[in-house]
């Protein structure tokens, strides 16, 4: 971690959590770079899948490989019972959530630090690296996500007429992938050893959220606290309810996690702007 004391002509570090945000200004200056967001996202995706031989396929290969092995594990050792859904389509549509969460906080988290050489010479809100770093993990969503029609086909399935349910939980989704994302990607600037271990805590954050397991192991008593601590797991479970068994959402699950959600999202943005002053100097 670096401190101020070792940063020329820094601010007080006392001044460092007092500036004031302008929410309004400060959104009106983000449009106003909205254009950076894509050129940003545009290269990485490019660079991403540069010389590869599948090219953007590889955003279809992680979803499919563990839904595989969650398909062998789950559901013929555990005997996970997703009757009348077939398993794959059930752990495939927990996958594509989880998926897009874990790579925006692998590329959005760790853009600050991979972007150090522009923060010195471009100006313009620090949240467009983050943001840019989640629209390649939204495009690599997308792509995966026609998975899902392939799946729906092969099994005879067929979405269920509750699937308009899905725009409402993909906002809680994103408002919770965008928070995190920020407000990891400032917190990583400064404490380096973190970005160790943000493998280790994806890989048990994996298998603590019900993406191969239903939500309803956790027990009734717990998962109102549960879904305040890991807003996914409601998510998914919202996507599932909605998509595949024809029913409404749990409310009473993805109410919490939509408020804790929103928190999220406004103290990752808030924090954010709050470092971008000392960003340059300390990335």
């Amino acid at each position: 971690m670096t401190n101020a004391a070792d940063i020329p002509d820094a601010p007080p570090s006392e001044l460092l959590y007092k500036r004031r945000i302008g929410l309004r200004s400060a959104l009106t200056e983000l449009w106003r770079h909205r254009e950076i967001v894509r050129t940003l996202a545009e290269r990485d995706f490019r660079a991403r899948y540069k010389q590869a031989l599948l090219g953007a396929g590889w955003a279809i290969v992680t979803p499919v490989v563990l839904m595989l092995v969650f398909t062998v594990v789950f559901k013929r050792v555990a005997k996970i019972d997703t009757d009348p859904v077939p398993y794959a389509l059930y752990a495939y549509l927990g996958l594509l959530p989880w998926t897009f969460f874990s790579s925006s906080l692998n590329l959005g988290g760790l853009s600050l630090v991979s972007n150090n050489a522009l923060l010195s010479k471009l100006y313009c809100p620090r949240e467009v690296f983050p943001l840019a770093g989640i629209a390649v993990s939204a495009l690599d969503a997308v792509i995966a996500t026609s998975v899902l029609g392939v799946l729906f086909a092969a099994y005879g399935y067929a979405p269920r007429s509750t699937s308009y349910w899905v725009p409402l939980i993909l906002l809680i989704q994103l408002a919770f992938t965008v928070g995190v994302t920020l407000f990891i990607s400032g917190v990583f600037v400064y404490f380096r050893d973190l970005r160790q271990a943000l493998p280790m805590i994806l890989q048990l954050g994996l298998l603590a959220t019900p993406v191969a397991w239903p939500i309803e192991t956790i027990p009734e008593g717990a998962r109102i606290a549960y879904a305040i601590v890991n807003p996914l797991g409601p998510v998914i479970d919202g996507y599932r309810r909605a998509v595949l068994y024809g029913k409404s959402p749990q409310w009473s699950l993805l109410v919490p996690a939509a408020v804790v959600a929103v928190v999220w999202l406004v103290a990752g943005y808030l924090l954010l702007k709050r470092l971008e002053t000392r960003l340059a100097d300390v990335a």
